[in-house]
């Protein structure tokens, strides 16, 4: 059984936490087109990209850690 603080679970919260990192930046995004920023709504938009392509990568790597951590 994983502990409290295992590694899988520290990351999982890490993972969790750049998701709703991500909702308050696409936000923050919208509001920013809003108001005429599209530089600073592009640069968003690219930073966001990247967090998109790395949430798969990340989301891999935990299953990966849980299925050892289980045997």
């Amino acid at each position: 059984m994983a502990s409290e603080y295992s590694l899988p679970i520290v990351l999982e919260k890490i993972y969790e936490n750049q998701l709703a990192l991500e909702a308050a930046i696409m936000e923050l995004t919208l509001l920013a087109e809003q108001q005429g920023f599209g530089d600073a709504g592009d640069n968003a938009r690219s930073a966001l990209d990247q967090i998109g392509e790395n949430a798969g990568f990340i989301k891999q790597g935990l299953a990966r850690l849980k299925a050892v951590e289980k045997d």
